[in-house]
């Protein structure tokens, strides 16, 4: 079958993760597409690896790829043009080993006033990268699917706006809406960003008895497995034929 799309959820610096998740996907070619939902960084290990293998995949693999922005790419915009402590301090959001993925250990262990200086302003990036961020679109859809990281704001009439029509687009990376799993209705839509296993699992159609699963409602599609975190894993899903595959 040609014309696919495989959605691959947060990524989360495990290379690992992600390897083992590719070698999972059937061959494609060039009528295909592959999607990242964003988070690509922070949290796991190898964050410069990812990005690498992210960035050269379609060069690879010979097939379409779309890399969407996540929040912890966005956050790390905002960090290099006017800095956000809050944002690199919380040791749950993995930014220091995103440095540490990108400088030598030994500088790293040293943390000296200079190193401390470079995680607070995200100079530790290569200015390609920091490039890169900035290109990285906050939507993408095709004839199968609305591909968001984080949701669909609401529409102020009890429904959602498409994308497009986003007053605010940094709202698809950040926005948890617990109402848009539950009563999203239309076009499919497919996200990262908030964990499965924190959404209503009354409403998953898929292996209900496992919430860290992928989720499955009734016009939403989510695939954050928590990557990056204890005993997390990495989730794609193929459209149009629904079928899951999982880096475990």
């Amino acid at each position: 079958m040609s014309g696919r799309t495989f959605a691959i959820g947060d990524i989360h610096g495990e290379l690992d993760l992600l390897r083992a998740l590719i070698a999972k996907l059937p061959f494609v070619d060039a009528s295909d597409t592959v999607v990242f939902l964003g988070d690509y960084v922070d949290r796991g290990p190898r964050s410069r690896e990812v990005v690498e293998v992210v960035r050269a995949l379609d060069r690879d693999v010979g097939c379409n790829v779309v890399c969407l922005r996540g929040n912890h790419e966005d956050a790390w915009l905002r960090v290099v043009d006017s800095g956000w402590p809050e944002f690199v301090l919380p040791p749950g959001n993995g930014c220091r080993n995103t440095m540490r993925s990108y400088i030598s250990q030994n500088a790293f262990d040293e943390m000296s006033e200079a190193t401390f200086a470079s995680l607070f302003a995200g100079k530790f990036f290569p200015p390609d990268v920091i490039a890169w961020f900035r290109t990285l679109p906050h939507w993408y859809e095709d004839e199968h699917a609305i591909y968001v990281h984080a949701g669909l704001p609401p529409d102020g009439k009890g429904g959602f706006l498409h994308p497009r029509d986003a007053p605010e687009p940094k709202a698809l990376l950040w926005t948890r809406s617990t109402d848009f799993f539950r009563n999203h209705r239309g076009k499919r839509v497919v996200v990262g960003h908030t964990a499965t296993k924190e959404l209503p699992p009354e409403l998953s159609s898929y292996t209900v008895d496992d919430p860290t699963d992928l989720w499955a409602g009734p016009a939403v599609f989510a695939i954050d497995t928590g990557a990056g975190k204890r005993d997390g894993f990495l989730t794609a899903l193929e459209l149009p034929a629904a079928k899951v595959y999982e880096s475990r």
